[in-house]
């Protein structure tokens, strides 16, 4: 698309390279999301009132 010539034994070299790396960045990120969440404070609607 670009003009550049590539052959696909160097795009499966990249990929055989960089994909692993890849892996470990997204397992990091994946670890360490959290699972759960809090409600601190809630607000309801009573009779068209907002109430805390």
């Amino acid at each position: 698309m670009r003009g550049i010539a590539v052959d696909h034994a160097t795009i499966q070299r990249w990929v055989f390279k960089f994909v692993p790396l890849i892996e470990l960045e997204l397992k990091k990120t994946k670890n360490s999301r959290r699972t759960g969440w809090k409600m601190n404070k809630t607000y309801v609607k009573v009779k068209g009132i907002w109430c805390y």
